[in-house]
């Protein structure tokens, strides 16, 4: 096992620049989570770390060497990719082989090594079937089991799941987390759903247009998010961001919006006396109640059992509202909607950054 430190790497494709220099260091043993929407360059930096792209400027490390000028092979990595990229014509054994056989290791130990990996996936009554015997399932964990077998120093994982329903997708990444609690070897994982990103990382790294937005474990990138990008990204549903002007001059700051209703500032922000601010809200952080609140109308209401979620209009934005019990509320009611002030969050309207007390 080995950790890998990215150093001011910078990446261009002809006179665009897709990676903006980025620093980032991931601990020997751990599971990181590359996130970011489409087009982020999260992907890119993957394919960088792997050997198959160039690093244009900046350098990269696993394990303390720089890797730049090391071919791919020779790097000692896996990577599992988001088709599978199985050869249709070769039986799970032989998938899972081939790179070992490639490498001219023994026959004992190649079947000692695919025996080992088709064990702790589930796999050991399928090394005889071909890649079309499998659900789509099944060839996701082949394509694990090929990179377990090679023993790597790394695991790169590109968006793996992305093909996967919905269900398969909750089941697979329980098994990829409890894989990495099993073998310790450091994993870097590419995705664009934060609910991956959330549920499985030691650390996350969120990305925006070729640079790192912010690097923490899931809860402090949920709890402190440093900008609104962030705070918009990590959590589902998404925070509510509401634009106002701070009042702080008087004896009870807050934030005054649009029509005059009223909201104390969070307990952990701070502003300027009539500076533009967005007030942060997770849906599930924001009650009915009554008193300093929001005026606002029930648009929907969606019932799953468990809890409801309610979107309301406030000046003509849309709210989003979680209740973890039945609502009796309906379209067209009017309703409070009241946050947390130990949870709500304040960000300057123009830069979007966080304005922590």
């Amino acid at each position: 096992m080995a950790g890998v430190t990215i150093t001011a790497v910078r990446k261009w494709f002809g006179s665009t620049q897709v990676i903006r220099g980025v620093d980032i260091e991931i601990a020997d043993g751990e599971f990181c989570v590359l996130v970011g929407p489409s087009g982020c360059g999260k992907s890119t930096l993957l394919r960088m770390i792997a050997g198959l792209e160039q690093i244009t400027e900046g350098e990269i490390a696993i394990g303390g060497k720089v890797v730049n000028r090391v071919l791919p092979k020779e790097r000692d990595i896996a990577m599992v990719f988001q088709n599978y990229a199985l050869y249709p014509h070769m039986t799970v054994r032989d998938n899972m082989s081939f790179a070992l056989k490639l490498a001219k290791l023994g026959r004992d130990d190649i079947e000692k090594r695919v025996a080992r990996a088709a064990e702790i996936l589930a796999l050991s009554s399928y090394l005889d079937r071909y890649p079309r015997q499998l659900s789509g399932g099944q060839r996701q964990r082949v394509a694990m089991g090929r990179a377990i077998v090679r023993d790597p120093q790394v695991f790169l994982f590109d968006e793996p799941l992305s093909n996967l329903d919905a269900k398969l997708r909750v089941q697979m990444r329980t098994e990829i987390k409890e894989l990495h609690q099993r073998l310790r070897t450091t994993s870097i994982y590419v995705t664009h759903d934060q609910i991956e990103a959330m549920t499985m990382a030691d650390r996350i790294v969120v990305m925006r247009d070729g640079i790192v937005e912010q690097i923490g474990d899931p809860l402090e990138l949920y709890d402190t998010p440093v900008n609104t990008f962030v705070a918009g990204f990590i959590g589902s549903p998404a925070m509510n961001l509401v634009p106002g002007i701070a009042r702080t001059g008087g004896a009870s700051p807050g934030v005054e919006f649009e029509g005059g209703a009223r909201l104390p500032l969070p307990r952990t922000a701070r502003a300027v006396d009539g500076g533009r601010v967005l007030y942060g809200m997770r849906p599930e952080h924001c009650m009915l109640g009554s008193g300093a609140s929001l005026p606002a109308e029930v648009v929907v209401v969606e019932p799953t059992g468990a809890d409801t979620q309610l979107f309301c209009r406030f000046n003509g934005q849309e709210l989003s509202l979680l209740i973890r019990d039945r609502a009796t509320c309906r379209p067209g009611d009017r309703v409070a909607l009241v946050p947390d002030l130990d949870r709500a969050h304040l960000f300057d309207a123009a830069s979007g950054a966080r304005l922590a007390a």
